[in-house]
């Protein structure tokens, strides 16, 4: 099969114009269309309509068994993702068949420990359904992730959270954690902009009489149960392939783990965590060891 112009010129406009990609961006897109088709037309497939996910499985295989990176194989099974998604919406495919299409399964240490690369990769994931389905269900749930991941807090402190308590200038939001002790914790520019994007696009639509001053909400309005967060967070680490549930207090762990793997001393990423004895911290000095260890195993000649 020939790449269909007018699909590639429609799918260019919708990375362009929709999803306001960069240049770069969209030719690794475009790169990834054109080596799918190249590999169903050596399959003999005459048609994208007939495409189906045992040719994406065997498309990503065949990128594998030639040497592809597992971050290359990742990165194009987001690709993959988005496009069978707009395929579907556009009429170039009968049904989203990408749908359930997985990344390969990054190693990790402990079962509820994600690494940097694979913490990205969740939140790309939901952010492309938000981007893709801006509702502001989609919209909430990415600022959710963003501020679980990106704060290092719990989910009943997330839960908590009211509209006074985001200090734009300062880049800081103030939580209330076990034993009503009150602390100021950073946000990054990332979570503040999907909080802000949730505010100006979501929040008005889900408010009513029952809101009050809650941030989170859920669908009828009043504030977001520690229940729905899970379910959010179960669905943005099932992006990765993840075959166990993680739920919110494993990308607080991870927060924790990555603070001090780039630099943080103990004592800071204690008082971000609010952990009243230092003891509970160290914990994450202990996963970091095994990392070094297990890299420095895989890597050493003479380990």
């Amino acid at each position: 099969m020939a790449l269909d112009q007018g699909l590639t010129d429609s799918y260019t406009d919708h990375l362009r114009n929709d999803r306001n990609l960069s240049e770069n961006s969209i030719r690794a897109y475009l790169a990834d269309l054109e080596s799918l088709v190249t590999h169903l037309n050596a399959m003999g497939i005459a048609s994208f309509a007939e495409l189906d996910i045992n040719h994406i499985r065997s498309w990503l295989a065949n990128l594998q068994s030639r040497g592809g990176a597992r971050s290359s194989i990742t990165r194009r099974v987001v690709s993959i993702r988005a496009l069978t998604y707009w395929g579907a919406r556009n009429g170039w495919l009968s049904r989203d068949i990408g749908r359930d299409l997985v990344a390969p399964k990054p190693e990790r240490i402990l079962p509820e420990i994600l690494d940097v690369a694979s913490a990205e990769l969740a939140i790309a994931g939901m952010t492309s359904r938000a981007s893709e389905e801006p509702s502001p269900i989609s919209i909430r749930n990415l600022a959710m992730i963003e501020v679980l991941y990106g704060c290092a807090i719990r989910v009943s402190e997330l839960v908590g959270l009211n509209l006074h308590d985001i200090d734009r200038e300062r880049l800081t939001i103030r939580v209330i954690g076990k034993g009503e002790k009150e602390r100021v914790v950073p946000i990054g520019a990332p979570a503040l902009r999907a909080v802000e994007s949730y505010l100006s696009i979501g929040r008005s639509e889900l408010a009513n009489n029952n809101s009050g001053v809650a941030l989170f909400l859920g669908e009828r309005g009043k504030r977001i149960d520690q229940r729905i967060v899970r379910e959010v967070v179960y669905e943005a680490t099932s992006l990765i392939g993840a075959k166990t549930k993680l739920g919110p207090h494993a990308l607080r762990h991870s927060a924790a783990t990555h603070l001090l793997e780039g630099g943080a001393d103990l004592r800071t990423v204690q008082e971000i965590l609010g952990h009243s004895s230092l003891s509970s911290t160290q914990i994450y000095t202990h996963v970091t060891e095994e990392r070094i260890k297990k890299a420095y195993e895989q890597a050493h000649p003479r380990a």
